[in-house]
């Protein structure tokens, strides 16, 4: 029999030193001793069979791609090393992407009250172009009048998707030309259901999903809430949206997988559920049967807890000190409060920023699923700065299955 040490072996399978030792504790792999008795040896066969069945189930895969997109600190993420709830509190969204997709303008240069803060430092407002914009909102004539906002934003995609001959060039300055037509085109073509109060895509998002107009407080909260969501590291749809980049699928065929991913109820669709959490909380005494029917359903409740904040999401504290001073004494702030304060009685996770979200589209009188919507429109920045870096990288993206089914004959 042929041996070879713990270094070889873990090549050989692909992982680290410390998963090799793991499998051998979980009696996955035997080994032995050299005769120095310092060197741990393993079977070359043993080690073959497992590389070619695949790792352990009950192993989490590895999967780890460079990026220099965004690091994730103990409570919030950081863009391209600037403290992200930073460039909520004093950027606008326009800015911030900027950044996100250049790494050239730092985003220092506007503050959100400024004159330029709705062009993102490229000479005016995000626009898209006329002829694709009215295609789009041509294709949604027939669609159900309460569909919600993401689905319209699928349609919209396609359609602007369909309709720009310039999708193909995969240049950073293009894809970010790219993407301020996408994200303006995104927005334009919502239905209309109040009257903007600017230029900036903010201030337009706004008026597709609040029929009643924006206060400046309100409105900021917004700005902040797009900038808190621009990005996310590999969240599950910022996966799938690097996946379709590695293969050279247009920013388009990007968005559009990433919408996919982001409605799920685990992910961006985690809104619309704190939405319909915080509507059955009509006065702060009924935060205890709403919590307490979930609990017993086995279900989670949506809002809180996080998978990577474990102590609290920053993100969802800061859209709430926004919110809260945006509109003091609200009565939608008081059922958000009963239900945070009946999750701690429980010693259940904290709020995240998607219960934030549902806050503030509460109190601003959203129209539904408004959450999902400013989620998805904000992390349209993250996911072509993620294609970026997957188009410049050059190679497809190829994860292993670990194997499970019947023996191979």
């Amino acid at each position: 029999m042929e041996w070879i040490d713990a270094a070889t072996a873990a090549e050989r399978l692909g992982v680290k030193p410390a998963t090799l030792y793991a499998y051998v504790s979980r009696g996955v792999l035997q080994r032995r001793h050299a005769d120095d008795g310092r060197r741990s040896l393993f079977s070359a066969e043993e080690i073959e069979r497992l590389a070619r069945r695949g790792r352990p189930r009950s192993q989490p895969p590895e999967l780890v791609i460079e990026s220099a997109v965004t690091a994730l600190g103990v409570d919030r993420p950081y863009y391209r090393g600037a403290d992200a709830l930073e460039l909520a509190r004093r950027h606008p969204f326009e800015t911030v992407a900027t950044w996100l997709w250049t790494a050239t303008s730092a985003p220092l240069s506007h503050p959100p009250g400024s004159d330029a803060s709705a062009d993102g430092g490229d000479g005016g407002p995000w626009r898209g172009e006329e002829e694709a914009l009215r295609a789009a909102v041509a294709a949604q004539r027939d669609l159900p009048a309460d569909l919600l906002p993401l689905d319209r934003l699928q349609v919209i995609t396609t359609v602007l998707g369909a309709s720009d001959s310039l999708r193909f060039q995969l240049d950073r300055a293009s894809v970010a030309a790219t993407g301020r037509r996408l994200i303006a085109g995104l927005v334009d073509a919502l239905p209309a259901l109040s009257e903007p109060a600017g230029e900036s895509i903010a201030a337009r998002l706004w008026s597709r999903l609040c029929p009643q107009p924006a206060t400046p407080a309100l409105l900021d909260a917004l700005r902040a809430a797009l900038v808190l969501l621009a990005d996310h590291e590999l969240a599950a749809s910022t996966l799938a949206a690097r996946v379709a980049a590695s293969a050279k699928a247009d920013p388009y065929a990007v968005v559009l997988t990433g919408l996919g991913v982001l409605g799920g109820p685990l992910h961006g669709g985690a809104s619309y559920g704190a939405e319909r959490l915080l509507r059955e909380v009509a006065e702060p005494g009924q935060a205890a049967r709403a919590v307490a029917e979930r609990v017993r359903r086995g279900e989670r409740v949506p809002g809180f807890g996080h998978s990577v904040y474990k102590n609290g999401d920053g993100r969802g504290a800061v859209l709430l000190d926004l919110v809260e001073r945006a509109v003091p004494g609200h009565d939608r702030i008081a059922a958000a409060e009963a239900l945070a304060a009946e999750m701690r009685r429980r010693r259940l996770p904290e709020r995240n920023v998607d219960f934030a979200l549902a806050v503030l589209t509460a109190v601003a009188g959203m129209t539904p699923g408004a959450g999902e919507a400013i989620f998805a429109v904000a992390r349209v920045a993250g996911w072509l700065a993620h294609a970026m870096e997957e188009y410049e990288r050059g190679s497809l993206l190829r994860l292993r299955a670990s194997y499970t089914g019947p023996p191979i004959r």
